[in-house]
């Protein structure tokens, strides 16, 4: 069941990171419960104010400083034919970049920046395009986040973990491109430690999600392809993990996304294997959610629905969502009745 009232964050509810930056999205934020609130970790993408007769985008220099490229948008040379990515002179860029702000709520509709929890920016060469899209997972005391770093020399996996959300190990880019929607089960598997990911293959594959496991969360192997993209069905393009996956009664219970050749995005679920997810028991046939609010249907790129970040409390996913990728909703989700779905 959707909140009555999203969306519950727009980008006019926070203030740009710099004055000469303008907020266009806020998306897919990663969830968690701290010091007795709900958090989100939202994905922030901004982009310096437009000027007439030019395009203009960031990036981050070698100081780690954001600058900013200007084009002409007169040049024969660049490519806007797609809102999220500028290509200008063989080379792409990204329309706005990102970095992750941290917002916590007392009821889990109002969300509010906290003094003394900044934000997360990217800090080297692999994230000079910014950083998207985290995961958080609770791991033995720990909070993981597994998030996308973008940069000139692709789409690459990148961890940092916390106990204080004020100081942060980076274990640097723990998968090389082109990877992404990463996610850390919550519990270990007998011994080992386990992670979904979705490497792509443009040629031959596919975007498909793969499960990795490790003993130390520092390497990562066996990799396996868990599940792939359906023709003709509405996750026919590309598919992705949502959050830590759900230990039940009959297994672990995975959120994801799924596109289709028309790039709109819908929820679905799988049912893991509680002693080897790389099996997968069930599949939704069709989706659990799907772009149906006028919120979901028009925004900066309409149609989508795409989670990466939830809480559960007994029966209820309280799942948040970044919706048409410009603005946050919430819906509470059952879990039973997924499972009842997948039979």
């Amino acid at each position: 069941m959707r909140y009555a009232n999203n969306p519950i964050l727009t980008p006019r509810d926070l203030a740009p990171s710099q004055e000469s930056m303008k907020i266009e999205c806020l998306l897919n934020p990663g969830v968690f419960r701290f010091d007795g609130k709900t958090w989100l970790l939202i994905r922030v993408a901004e982009r310096p104010e437009q000027r007439e007769g030019e395009i203009s985008f960031p990036l981050l220099d070698d100081a780690n400083r954001i600058t900013v490229m200007r084009v002409p948008s007169s040049s024969p040379e660049l490519d806007l034919s797609d809102p999220r990515v500028i290509s200008y002179k063989g080379s792409d860029y990204l329309t706005t970049m990102s970095h992750l702000r941290l917002m916590s709520s007392t009821d889990g509709v109002r969300f509010v920046e906290e003094p003394g929890y900044g934000p997360v920016f990217g800090s080297d060469a692999y994230e000079s395009y910014g950083i998207e899209d985290c995961r958080v997972t609770l791991l033995e005391g720990t909070y993981y986040l597994t998030y996308t770093a973008v940069s000139a020399n692709g789409v690459a996996v990148r961890m940092r973990s916390t106990t204080d959300w004020k100081r942060f190990t980076d274990y640097g880019l723990v998968l090389p491109p082109h990877n992404k929607d990463c996610t850390l089960f919550d519990e270990r598997i007998g011994d080992l430690y386990y992670m979904l990911h979705r490497p792509s293959s443009p040629e031959i594959g596919g975007n498909y999600i793969w499960i990795a496991e490790s003993r130390d969360l520092r390497h990562w192997g066996n990799h396996r392809c868990v599940a792939r993209t359906r023709k003709g069905m509405w996750d026919s393009a590309r598919i992705g993990a949502g959050c830590a996956p759900i230990r039940t009664g009959e297994g672990w219970l995975m959120i994801y996304h799924g596109a289709d050749g028309d790039n709109r995005y819908c929820l679905g679920a799988m049912l893991l294997d509680a002693a080897d997810p790389s099996k997968v028991l069930a599949r939704s046939d069709r989706p659990i959610m799907e772009p149906s609010a006028p919120y979901e249907l028009t925004g900066f790129f309409g149609n989508v629905i795409f989670t990466n970040g939830h809480i559960v409390e007994g029966d209820r996913i309280v799942m948040y969502y970044g919706a048409s990728d410009e603005v946050i909703c919430r819906a509470d989700l059952s879990v039973r009745e997924i499972l009842e779905s997948l039979k």
